[in-house]
């Protein structure tokens, strides 16, 4: 997979992930700062029908609550999830549906090209971008979110477009560090929701088993407002060599070329996990951990998701190392079979 090593290579003009055929386009093996990739090719048509995995992925952080949106559309099925833990108490809300084909959801071809929704029998979900960031609402019967996800003057972003053939392609955006205004309405109480949240979107051609590693925290250092993106791991990642790892700093991409190499106790998900590279060296503490298990005949998933803070240091582009001290956010382990 040596010919598919793309860390330093950053696309700077648009591009399509396929082709007209459906199948992958070379030129779009990158990463970009901006929305480059059209994606639009991914689940139309035949050409690698049951591969393809496409969602919008929203984590929320505030002083007083976590919470998940989630849509997401396989070519046989499509699920919809709302998750919010109490951080006082540790209670949990989880709000989880699935439908077959496309019944209910609604996706853009291509990142920030408009609505993404998602109506069920008890939930719905509706993200909608603008030149001022992401909406997003979310009503099931206990919850009601009604926020809006903020973009900056020169805000970054950093996707990826990493293959395992010229069938399967993964295309992503990790969006850390966006700012939040709006409120969280639980069981009829309204909390404020102001805090940050991060974006995973996906519009991608996966193989039947994907199992990854992946982590962000949001924060300031020394004055300055930081995201951090953990990713690389898994088989996938340590196989093909490609990072997923990036620091953003005051709206600006850093990406990290090399691999994550996370270290974790699977017997005990509360012990500190440690992630190093190059250019970075952190522990993550956590305090809650969210599992996870799912299995419905051809989908199958099991998700340790730990809440927690993030201590160590990064290094930027131009070489300045950051000591990080208490940041927020989380890290996984997800192995699924869908």
């Amino acid at each position: 997979m040596s010919e598919w090593n793309v860390n330093d290579y950053e696309i700077t003009e648009p591009v399509r992930l396929v082709d007209a055929r459906g199948r992958l386009d070379p030129a779009s093996i990158g990463w970009t700062r901006h929305q480059l990739h059209d994606t639009d090719g991914v689940g139309r048509g035949w050409y690698g029908w049951g591969r393809n995995k496409r969602w919008e992925y929203w984590g929320i952080v505030t002083p007083t609550h976590i919470f998940a949106l989630t849509i997401g559309a396989l070519d046989y099925a499509n699920v919809r999830q709302v998750w919010v833990l109490d951080r006082a108490n540790l209670t949990t809300i989880d709000a989880f549906e699935i439908s077959p084909l496309s019944r209910g959801v609604s996706l853009t071809g291509t990142h920030g090209a408009g609505v993404n929704t998602s109506r069920g029998r008890t939930i719905e979900l509706r993200f909608e971008d603008s030149d001022a960031g992401t909406r997003l609402i979310a009503r099931t019967p206990r919850v009601q979110v009604d926020l809006m996800a903020e973009t900056r003057a020169g805000h970054e972003a950093m996707g990826l477009a990493s293959p395992h053939s010229r069938l399967l392609v993964d295309y992503t955006v990790k969006d850390v560090d966006r700012p939040t205004r709006g409120t969280i309405t639980i069981d009829g109480v309204v909390h404020d929701a102001t805090g940050f949240a991060v974006l995973d979107h996906a519009r991608s051609r996966g193989p039947y088993r994907t199992d990854w590693n992946w982590g962000a925290a949001v924060g300031e250092v020394n004055g300055k407002r930081i995201g951090i993106n953990l990713g690389g791991g898994g088989a996938d990642g340590l196989r093909n060599g490609i990072s997923h790892t990036g620091v953003t700093i005051e709206g600006r991409v850093h990406k990290i070329p090399t691999v994550l190499d996370w270290e974790f106790d699977p017997s005990n998900w509360m012990m500190p996990w440690r992630m190093t590279t190059e250019r970075m060296d952190l522990t993550f503490t956590p305090f809650y951990d969210r599992y996870a298990r799912t299995n419905l005949l051809i989908i199958r998933s099991t998700t340790h998701q730990c809440f927690g803070t993030f201590t160590g240091r990064v290094q930027t582009d131009e070489g300045e190392w950051l000591t990080i001290d208490g940041l927020e956010g989380w890290a996984e382990d997800v192995h699924n079979r869908w």
